[in-house]
């Protein structure tokens, strides 16, 4: 029990303890705190506190702006920063409790904070592991007999994300542009996205990385796991729809994905774990492990718009329906040795892909920042053509970014437009590759790794579209809506099919145990309207 006071209803009671990077209007530096109650706790002001063997001569990391150099250091220091908080917080504990000089710098009330991302996220995979939501999906395009891939329940399937357009909770995203075909008779179209839709999905932050060509295998995966985020992966389906085949999501997907601000750490989220999801047929054995690595986590999701009292809950879920744990997705990530960093973010997929960097990721309103390389498809078009759509529907690049061609025949200009028209952001020293210029890396952790991908701390790792087993359970508006052949009563009169100008999308997750509630506040975003193009 903690000296501060906590109601029952709480997400950040002291047995939670998440981490977030926050600021407050007179104190602009970015700082890492942790919310207990309605407060934060900023660990600059109290890093002298942290004693420990582990964190002694690494109490340094509390003064960072992001949570990396932290999440770098491994389990042993964030199991030793967990007791420490807990003893110092502890209502028998007077260090902090009858210090008033000290309490009144370390603690900051949370509705005066301003919160930020919580790491620096290098890398963006979004996996694509909930069973009953790709059955959905294939259902709706393939019929029932086609419904799932023939790989998929074989490996975790995922995409590499855009890293440079995840936003922390409450930013707006802005309807995206992009090239459409809403009647199969006649050519293509280019105007806003008609069918903007989210992505109930949660994601995890990687800890310490690997080396490059070094896999991370399956009994060592949850060492690299730092924590758990809830996370909207925004969806232009008419966009999607029509650029998605061969290579997969690009446009539809690079818009935006809304993370919340607190990262629970696996340790909080222990006493909620229960049994993996039967797995048929088992899986190869570097995929393979009997351990439970799943989590009873309550999701909803709520539509707010002017029309209504109140916001209008349309999806109820939890986490635990998903078939890939986390430490199948890392280490399929990482199985060809590809690398991950502190920081990278892995998101789940839908709870019920693929981000290709090329000019034409821009076409979304991408933003290009100095220094970004853009390569054409087999070089025989304009690169200024490939900027143009790759930031289109607003997708932001910046300076240094890498984009290659696919086998090289337009101009790189065409490449940067496509890769940004949706309003996707483009950062300095972005690589941009073609498909054979003709194939693609994928980053899971088991899984993401296996070829010897390497992976740095904050590395982002999303589960893909969440969803359970009823229909209101669906994950996303394409199911809500059966691809827009229903429409979802939101109270007031008021229905949808997709997402309208000005919509707010609110995600809310916790879990519940013996009268103790752990939760990750919540995930929101405002639907803006389109820019008007020149």
């Amino acid at each position: 029990m903690s000296f501060i006071e906590v109601n029952p209803d709480c997400h950040f009671p002291i047995e939670n303890l998440p981490y977030g990077v926050f600021s407050t209007l007179d104190n602009h530096k970015h700082r890492i705190g942790v919310a207990i109650g309605d407060k934060i706790l900023d660990l600059s002001v109290v890093k002298h506190l942290f004693s420990g063997p582990e964190l002694h001569s690494n109490q340094h990391v509390f003064d960072e702006p992001t949570l990396n150099t932290f999440m770098g250091l491994g389990k042993a220091a964030w199991k030793e920063a967990r007791s420490s908080l807990q003893h110092m917080l502890s209502v028998n504990e007077s260090i902090l409790r009858d210090n008033a000089q000290l309490r009144a710098r370390a603690f900051v009330p949370q509705d005066k904070a301003i919160m930020h991302l919580p790491a620096q996220i290098g890398d963006y995979t979004d996996f694509y592991s909930s069973k009953n939501h790709a059955f959905n999906v294939g259902c709706m395009f393939r019929g029932p007999e086609n419904a799932l891939m023939p790989n998929w329940t074989h490996l975790p399937v995922g995409y590499h994300g855009r890293a440079s357009s995840v936003v922390v909770s409450g930013t707006g995203i802005r309807r995206p542009y992009g090239q459409t075909r809403p009647d199969e008779s006649k050519p293509p179209v280019f105007g806003p996205c008609k069918l903007f839709d989210f992505e109930l999905e949660m994601a995890f932050l990687t800890g310490p990385g690997n080396k490059l060509g070094e896999p991370i295998s399956i009994d060592k995966a949850e060492d690299h796991i730092f924590g758990m985020v809830l996370m909207n992966d925004w969806s232009a389906r008419d966009i999607q729809k029509w650029e998605y085949v061969p290579l997969g999501p690009f446009l539809g997907k690079n818009l935006g994905t809304t993370i919340s601000p607190w990262v629970v750490t696996m340790e909080a989220l222990k006493p909620f774990t229960v049994p993996n999801t039967q797995q048929d047929p088992k899986p190869l054995p570097y995929l393979y492990h009997e351990d439970p690595y799943n989590f009873d986590i309550h999701l909803e999701v709520a539509i707010n718009c002017d029309g209504l009292s109140k916001p209008a809950t349309v999806t109820r879920s939890n986490f635990k329906f998903m078939y890939w744990t986390m430490k199948q997705q890392l280490t399929h990530h990482t199985i060809t040795g590809c690398n991950i960093n502190p920081g990278d973010l892995m998101a789940s997929g839908t709870i019920s892909g693929e981000v290709r960097l090329l000019t034409y990721h821009t076409v979304t309103v991408c933003n290009i920042n100095p220094g970004d390389l853009m390569a054409p498809g087999t070089i025989s078009g304009e690169v200024r053509l490939l900027i143009t759509h790759h930031t289109i529907t607003g997708c932001n690049i910046n300076t240094g970014d890498l984009m290659a061609s696919g086998t090289i025949s337009g101009e790189v200009r065409l490449l940067i437009t496509h890769h940004t028209i949706t309003g996707c952001n483009i950062n300095p020293g972005d690589l941009m590759a073609s498909g054979t210029i003709s194939g693609e890396v994928r980053l899971l952790i088991t899984h993401h790794t296996v070829t010897g991908c390497n992976m740095n701390p904050g590395v982002l790792m999303a589960s893909g579209t969440i969803r359970g087993e009823t229909p209101d359970a669906y994950g996303s508006m394409l199911e809500l809506c059966w691809k827009g052949t229903k429409t979802v009563d939101l109270g007031n009169g008021e229905t949808r099919k997709f997402l309208k100008d000005d919509d707010e999308v609110i995600i809310t997750g916790y879990c519940e145990k013996n009268g103790v509630r752990v939760g990750f506040g919540t995930c929101t975003g405002k639907v803006l309207p389109a820019l008007e193009l020149s």
